[in-house]
């Protein structure tokens, strides 16, 4: 009966141990996939950058091309009165 018992005792040991591990390995997994979002945002957050970057260049240069538009219009109905 005492070999029953100690083989009981390790058995636990080997639960407890067992439990604690796979609990650890969730709680780590749960922060790999919270890390993975992170960079994901912070990725999304960087080409959002970028985006907002080429707007601005692109609103800038549409209002040069209006100017130039309007410069090109001036000059040509000076050279060509009607």
């Amino acid at each position: 009966m005492k070999k029953f018992q100690l083989l009981v005792e390790e058995q636990m040991k080997t639960m407890e141990q067992l439990l604690f591990l796979q609990s650890e390995l969730e709680r780590c997994e749960e922060i790999e996939e919270e890390l993975k979002m992170l960079q994901a945002e912070t990725e999304i957050e960087s080409v959002q950058f970028e985006i907002k970057k080429m707007k601005e260049e692109l609103n800038e240069i549409h209002q040069l091309f209006e100017t130039q538009t309007e410069e090109v219009i001036k000059t040509y109905q000076i050279q060509v009165p009607s």
